[in-house]
């Protein structure tokens, strides 16, 4: 199983929201299809059908739980999942 299967299956599971890497999770989202632009140490995700834009920041090399809720919503709201 691929590092970004693991990691949205972590991300859906919900079990270890403070566990997951920044860079993980980076990956993650542009895998699903996320075109990322960056200004400073915010991370700005948009996706063409979805409406909200996602702004990540890291704390040291983790993601901070409450932005990988947010990932967990859109994932389910919108029924994103990885195409292989």
């Amino acid at each position: 199983m691929s590092r970004t299967k693991r990691v949205l299956q972590a991300v859906v599971g919900g079990t270890s929201d403070a566990g997951i890497r920044f860079g993980d999770r980076r990956r993650l989202l542009k895998a699903l299809g996320f075109e990322e632009r960056t200004r400073g140490d915010h991370h700005i995700f948009t996706h063409e059908g979805v409406v909200e834009i996602v702004n990540l920041q890291p704390r040291g090399s983790l993601a901070k739980p409450y932005q990988v809720k947010q990932v967990r919503q859109l994932v389910f709201k919108y029924r994103l999942g990885l195409h292989s």
